[in-house]
């Protein structure tokens, strides 16, 4: 892919939003074509972000089914261009976490797979 790529995780304080915000992290650190946003900035209608949800295509990465993030980009009238949903994604992999603040073992293994699973997504935009 060469093209830039916007990345906005959820926030949420629990452990999927914290393997979220972990993986973006990674991957916008990793790749200089993907970006991360920050969806609390965007929520708050921070300029910086509000710019760049509308100028590159978007991947949402929601924690659970509540999908806030989806919701979030709605109000500010981004088309997500798709949606990953970790709860999901954790269930079909029988992966668990538990600490919404601090990732252990568990949780660094889940953010390695997250990665591979959302680059692959991204990779088929």
């Amino acid at each position: 892919m060469e093209e830039k790529i916007s990345i906005a995780s959820c926030s949420g304080m629990s452990a999927l939003g914290l393997i979220g915000r972990a993986t973006c992290n990674d991957l916008a650190t990793e790749n200089e074509n993907i970006l991360s946003i920050c969806i609390t900035a965007t929520s708050a209608d921070n300029e910086k972000f509000t710019e760049l949800i509308k100028k590159y295509p978007i991947l949402s990465i929601n924690g659970c089914s509540d999908a806030c993030v989806d919701k979030i980009l709605k109000t500010k009238g981004v088309e997500v261009q798709k949606t990953v949903n970790i709860d999901k994604i954790f269930e079909a992999e029988d992966m668990e976490t538990k600490d919404p603040s601090r990732l252990d073992n568990e949780g660094e293994e889940a953010v390695k797979k997250l990665k591979v699973i959302i680059k692959e997504e991204i990779d088929s935009m």
